[in-house]
This record gives C-alpha cells, sequence and structure tokens, in this order.
C-alpha cells in the first residue's frame, strides 16, 4: 500500500526483454540479466509517486507464451487489489504489441495497465530503457489513463493497445497505431491526452480457459493453393487466421479448401496490409470477402492477422460458439 495516500501506487513487473539484458560472463551477446529493481535504479528516488516492482520472469519477448501472460494480468490484478492505482509492465519489444492487445482483451479494472520496453539494451550509447520506463510510470500514476485498459508507452507516445504495432526492427521509434495514430504524448513529466476516454468491449473472462492447441496464421500470396490450410486442419488445429490478399481475398484454390473445412475449424480472414479494414460487400469472384462471408468466414475488420490470433485463441480457449466468435469479431473489429 501506499505509504502517503496523497501519492499514487504503481506496481511493476518485469519480465525479461532488451530493456533488462547486457552482455557478460564472458559474452559478447546481450541476454536478460536485470531485475525489476535494477530497472528502476534511482528512478523511483525523484517520482512522485510510489512504486512496487517484483521480476515475474527474464525471458526475450520471442519465447513470450500464454502461461506468463495469464500469470501477469492475475498479478497484475491482485496488485490493484491491494491498492494500486496503475501497472507497468516491462518486457522485450518483439512481441509486445501482442502482449498489449491480450491485455486489451482480458483487462476489466478501470485501473491502467501500461506496457513498455526498450530497443536499446543499458550497455549501448543512447539505451532508451530508463526514459522508457519513465514515461510508462508517468502514464500509470495519471489518474486520466484509468479506463483507457492497455496502454504502450514507448519513446514519449502512448498508444492504445487496440491498435498498436512494431512497425520497426530497430529504431527508437518502433511502435506506431496507424491509422488512429497516438492517444497521448508525454512532455516535461505531463501526459498530453488528445482523445476523452472511450467505452471499452467487456474483458473476456479467463476462468478455466484452455489455450493448448494450435491457432496458427497462414499468408495468402501468388499462386496459393489452400494446400497448407487444408494440411494443418488435417493436423488438428484449433483454428485458422489467413492474412489474407488486399482487403480479405484469397485464391479460388484457397476458397474451395476453406468451403471443404469450415465445418470442423473456424476460419477468420484479416488483411496482410498492415492498413485497412477487410471488406464485407465489394466484390463477388471466387474467394473474394463476399463470397467468403457467405461460407461462413469470420472477417476481422480493422485488426490485422496477430491480433486476430490471439483474438480467435483466447475465445477458443474459454469455449466461444462460432456465433460468439463471429460477434466478437464484430464488436472489436469494426468501426461502425
Amino acid at each position: 500500500m501506499s505509504s502517503d495516500p496523497r501519492r499514487p501506487l504503481v506496481a511493476v513487473a518485469a519480465l525479461g526483454g532488451t530493456i533488462s539484458m547486457l552482455p557478460g560472463g564472458g559474452e559478447d551477446h546481450a541476454v536478460p540479466r536485470l531485475t525489476a529493481a535494477d530497472l528502476l535504479g534511482d528512478l523511483g528516488e525523484n517520482l512522485e509517486m510510489d512504486v512496487r516492482a517484483e521480476t515475474l520472469a527474464g525471458i526475450s519477448s520471442a519465447s513470450m507464451d500464454f502461461a506468463t501472460l495469464i500469470k501477469t494480468r492475475d498479478w497484475a490484478a491482485r496488485a490493484v487489489d491491494e491498492g494500486a492505482d496503475g501497472v507497468v509492465v516491462v518486457q522485450g519489444t518483439d512481441t509486445l504489441e501482442e502482449t498489449a492487445y491480450f491485455f486489451e482483451l482480458t483487462w476489466a479494472s478501470e485501473a491502467p495497465i501500461v506496457i513498455t520496453g526498450a530497443m536499446r539494451n543499458p550497455s549501448l550509447p543512447s539505451a532508451d530503457g530508463a526514459g522508457n520506463l519513465l514515461v510508462a510510470l508517468t502514464v500509470a500514476a495519471d489518474p486520466r489513463s484509468r479506463g483507457r485498459g492497455s496502454l504502450v508507452a514507448f519513446n514519449d507516445d502512448v498508444h492504445a493497445g487496440r491498435w498498436v504495432r512494431k512497425a520497426h526492427s530497430s529504431h527508437v521509434e518502433a511502435f506506431s497505431s496507424n491509422p488512429a495514430g497516438p492517444l497521448a504524448l508525454v512532455s516535461e513529466g505531463l501526459v498530453h491526452y488528445f482523445h476523452p476516454v472511450a467505452g471499452r468491449p467487456a474483458a473476456l473472462p479467463l476462468e478455466n480457459a484452455d489455450f493448448s492447441g494450435l491457432v496458427p496464421i497462414v499468408e495468402s500470396g501468388v499462386e496459393d493453393t489452400g494446400e497448407l490450410l487444408e494440411t494443418l486442419v488435417k493436423a488438428g488445429v484449433k483454428g485458422v487466421v489467413l492474412a489474407a490478399n488486399g482487403a480479405g481475398h484469397v485464391s479460388a484454390g484457397s476458397a474451395d479448401v476453406i468451403e471443404r473445412v469450415l465445418p470442423e475449424v473456424p476460419v477468420v480472414v484479416a488483411g496482410r496490409t498492415g492498413a485497412g479494414p477487410t471488406f464485407r460487400g465489394t466484390y463477388g469472384f471466387r474467394g473474394s470477402e463476399s463470397d467468403l462471408i457467405a461460407m461462413g468466414v469470420t472477417m476481422a475488420g480493422w485488426l490485422d492477422p496477430r491480433k486476430s490470433r490471439l483474438l480467435l485463441h483466447t475465445l477458443l480457449a474459454t469455449g466461444a460458439s462460432r456465433d460468439r466468435v463471429e460477434a466478437e469479431f464484430r464488436l472489436r473489429g469494426d468501426l461502425t
């Protein structure tokens, strides 16, 4: 609990990632070494808040899994129940956008949960981890962050978990929110929100969730016959997300396969372009969005393939019906 009721309390969970990595032990390559306390260092001494930190994992974000995400979410929920005004999660950037969206789907509290990390480890010139962590703490402690769900604080920008994407492999300005843009900017220690708090869909429950089984992403392309999709369904996947061409289009051969496998597994079609929604009623050729919808395919709307996979996997893990899957994608993927 906060020692001073006038000061906000922020709980910080460290999961590893570049922000925690250093070379050492006779190695030239950076690996996770720093704890949550190491990352905070002297930051907490000059903040107008109390901070409680814990190290939950020490992994690269390429090794992130649902078990770690659920453990972190549950830890964060307990921290809020025990008095935290906001939560910061520190991890690697490779899958940070997926962590942010998972929390967006499953975080029920009004308290903000803010994810951050770094593009440069602390041994490099102009390391960005401490600055990003300071911004994340500032956002988590700000009362105006309440009700905004999952947020990403990076390079002084604040992104919504619904929109954020890693858009560059190495720049410190690695995250964007195309086409919505950032929610806020942090300047001179203050959070400047550009938009009022908007309503969010209810959090998806995780009681008795079973994330076993595969929900792969299959990307469309030239001379795509649908053979890979059929092979995956025969192997027993729970569901499939197709990163489809254009506004949600696949080849005629893939459309034939989709029609055959739909009775066995749900298929979600998302756009592979990185911007723009899937269509619902413009084209009518074999493999077009209209053709796929008529078969029973679920269109992802504005959700990209990675977010679509997280949503589909979470829904299937909790036993959602096909109708529920369709309804949740319309709710979370469309803007109409």
